[in-house]
């Protein structure tokens, strides 16, 4: 069975040095290799088909044989690594806290171990917040789950 920490170790040290990281490696019975990558700036296909062929540079087809796909991360996949959330600073997020209650809010710092977000509070809620309950809020990644990007279609507003 084809070793997903190699796998690992081969396209960290490929991204070495890149606006290009490694999200997640995945490994099926059958030899199903998923690698997942993310960039500060988008991934491009071209560097998927490159990253591609590197790997299967470094594997040897006749010893075991595989089935390779790199791509992008999705835009309904969930943050992971510190490095995407603070890519996303300034985006709307949705994520379920460590109570298990469901948020909306706006990323506005991220860090090592966690981040800071602005929580929405619905209409309902205004006429009822307590004055002390501030809507910005630090949390940390082991303490949040499904954490992701809102996808927003609609146009800015002119000012």
């Amino acid at each position: 069975m084809i070793d997903k920490a190699g796998i690992i170790k081969i396209v960290d040290e490929h991204l070495k040095d890149s606006d290009l990281f490694l999200v997640e490696v995945k490994v099926s019975g059958r030899n199903k290799i998923m690698v997942f990558l993310d960039g500060d700036e988008g991934v491009p296909i071209s560097r998927c088909a490159e990253i591609s062929r590197f790997i299967e540079s470094q594997l040897d087809r006749d010893a075991e044989d595989f089935e390779l796909e790199v791509s992008s991360v999705g835009v309904d996949t969930p943050l992971f690594l510190p490095r995407q959330f603070k890519k996303n600073v300034g985006r709307d997020i949705v994520f379920t806290d460590v109570e298990g209650k469901k948020l909306r809010a706006t990323l506005l710092e991220a860090h090592e171990t966690g981040f800071v977000a602005e929580k929405e509070i619905s209409k309902k809620k205004k006429k009822k917040q307590q004055e002390h309950e501030d809507p910005v809020q630090q949390f940390s990644y082991n303490d949040v789950s499904d954490v992701k990007v809102q996808v927003s279609f609609k146009k800015p507003t002119k000012k």
